[in-house]
């Protein structure tokens, strides 16, 4: 018993080291976004700096959960506590990489970017944030059907992807002097799309963890 109670322990601090890691992720990507839309360099750059610790973070915990598999042994749903949490430690990462991305695009175009050519980006940008959001309270409590229902929102994040490109690329064939900095702008909305794909994928580990099947929802 006393043996079950330290794994037990074990696995809880795995769970918290996780979602410590997905809070800074999340900032990350809102410091990005408002660095982008209120074109502060300075803000961009502190996204940019603080990726170093999300990525020791990552590689620490990833460890950790290497330790435990060597160790523990773990069979079962143990075993799927600890894989998961790898997978969407993998998944995390990137997303603090996107939002390192849409950092230095912000940062290109800061002082330039005319106001018109973001106008359509924000809504995707919180269709994102919210999908992310949703995507780790699933994990947290372990809630299969929110993650179903997040990870269908990704149909919507692709839709308003493709309006946006559309529109963007109408903007430069009418402003050509734009084209520059719209180009950073068609790369955001592509880091956002990825961002999705990525909630997805979360979301996907979560219907794993809890039911022990894969299933393809991206």
């Amino acid at each position: 018993m006393s043996y079950r109670r330290n794994f037990d322990v074990e696995l809880a601090e795995l769970k918290q080291d996780i979602l410590r890691m997905a809070s800074l992720v999340e900032q990350s990507i809102y410091k990005a976004m408002e660095a982008l839309l209120k074109q502060d360099p300075l803000m961009a750059k502190d996204v940019i700096t603080g990726d170093d610790v999300v990525d020791r973070l990552r590689y620490e915990v990833e460890s950790n959960c290497i330790r435990l598999i060597a160790t523990q042994q773990p069979i079962a749903r143990d075993l799927r506590v600890i894989v998961t949490g790898i997978k969407i430690l993998i998944n995390l990462e990137r997303m603090g990489d996107h939002a390192v991305d849409i950092a230095r695009a912000a940062m290109c175009v800061c002082g330039r970017m005319p106001a018109k050519a973001l106008e359509k980006i924000p809504e995707m940008a919180r269709r994102v944030q919210l999908m992310v959001k949703e995507g780790l309270d699933a994990y947290v409590h372990g809630d299969v059907e929110k993650a179903r229902v997040m990870c269908a929102m990704d149909d919507e994040v692709d839709e308003i992807y493709n309006l946006t490109f559309q529109s963007l690329i109408s903007y430069m064939e009418q402003n050509p002097h734009s084209i520059p900095c719209v180009v950073y702008l068609l790369l955001v909305t592509r880091y956002l799309e990825r961002l999705a794909d990525r909630a997805t994928n979360i979301g996907e580990d979560v219907i794993y963890l809890v039911t022990g099947e894969w299933q393809e929802l991206n």
